[in-house]
C-alpha cells in the first residue's frame, strides 16, 4: 500500500518506540519533559521528567512527539545500570525511571550544567565525562554475560551457551538478568527483531519471507507474531509507514 492509499494523514503527534533490547539514559534540554501515552488511543499524556531512565523492554512503548525536542543521551552496555545508577538492569526493566530517583539532586545539578554548555560537542563531551566520573575504577562485567553476550550476536541457543559457562540454568539467568535486565531467550529475541529492523531500514530486504527466513524465523506467521508483538504493527503496516529513524514508528492521525 503506497502513502496516497492510507487512511491517516501524514500528521503524526505521538510515536511507537520500539526495544532495542538495551538500558537508555537521556537528558532533555528542552523546555519540556518526556511525555509519553499508556497506549495508541490514550488521550491523557504522562509526565516523566527531564533527565530519563528507559529500562531495556520487550515491547514498543508510546512517546509523545507533537514539541520539537532535543536531548543527550546513550544506549548503555550490559552492566552499567547497576555501575551507575546503583541498582540492576532487571530492576528498572520495562518503565521509565526519573534519574533524581537514582542520583538525587546531582540528576538536577547535571542537567543544569548541560544546558550552560552551549554547543553540542561541548554538551555531549560534559555528558560522557559526567557518566564516567561515576563508574567505579575497578569493576567488570561478569565474564559469564561478556561470554553470552559474544555468542548470542551469532546464536540463540541459550542452553548450550549456559552449558559453556560452567554455571546452573538458574545461576546464569540470575547474572544476565542484573546485568541485562531481560531473561536470556527473550534478550536473544529481541536481537533478532532488531536484525530485521535493520535489514529493512538498510532496504537489504525482498519478500517479508525472506527477511524472515533470513532472520531465524521457522515461518512467516511466526515471524508476523513476534514482529507485532515487539512493534505493535504488522511488518507490511512498518513497511508502509517507512520510519526515518527505524526504532521510532510514527503513529499517524486519522484525518478529520
Amino acid at each position: 500500500m503506497d502513502q496516497s492509499d492510507s487512511p491517516f494523514s501524514t500528521l503524526a503527534d505521538r510515536e511507537r518506540v520500539l526495544p532495542t533490547g538495551t538500558t537508555h539514559l537521556a537528558i532533555r534540554l528542552s523546555s519540556h519533559p518526556l511525555r509519553l501515552f499508556d497506549d495508541v488511543h490514550d488521550c491523557t499524556k504522562r509526565e516523566i521528567g527531564y533527565a530519563i531512565v528507559g529500562g531495556v523492554r520487550s515491547t514498543y512503548y508510546v512517546r509523545d512527539i507533537s514539541e520539537p525536542a532535543s536531548s543527550v543521551g546513550a544506549q548503555l552496555l550490559p552492566g552499567s545500570a547497576e555501575l551507575l545508577f546503583g541498582v540492576t538492569a532487571d530492576e528498572l526493566a520495562g518503565r521509565h525511571t526519573p534519574l533524581e530517583d537514582l542520583w538525587g539532586h546531582s540528576a538536577f545539578e547535571t542537567r543544569e550544567r548541560l544546558l550552560e554548555g552551549g554547543s553540542l560537542e561541548r554538551q555531549l563531551d560534559m555528558f560522557e565525562s559526567f557518566l564516567v566520573a561515576r563508574l567505579p575504577r575497578v569493576r567488570g562485567l561478569h565474564p559469564a554475560v561478556a561470554h553470552a553476550l559474544e555468542q548470542f550476536s551469532t546464536t540463540s541457543d541459550v542452553r548450550e551457551v549456559v552449558r559453556q559457562t560452567g554455571y546452573s540454568h538458574r545461576r546464569f539467568i540470575e547474572l544476565f538478568g542484573r546485568a541485562v535486565g531481560l531473561t536470556p531467550k527473550l534478550y536473544c529475541r529481541v536481537l533478532r527483531f532488531q536484525h530485521v529492523v535493520g535489514l529493512t531500514a538498510a532496504k537489504q530486504s525482498g519478500s517479508w519471507i525472506d527477511v524472515a527466513l533470513a532472520a531465524g524465523y521457522s515461518d512467516q506467521s511466526h515471524f508476523n507474531r513476534q514482529f507485532r508483538e515487539f512493534a505493535g504493527v504488522t511488518p507490511g503496516e512498518y513497511h508502509a509507514l517507512s520510519p526515518s529513524s527505524p526504532n521510532h514508528v510514527p503513529i499517524l492521525r486519522s484525518p478529520r
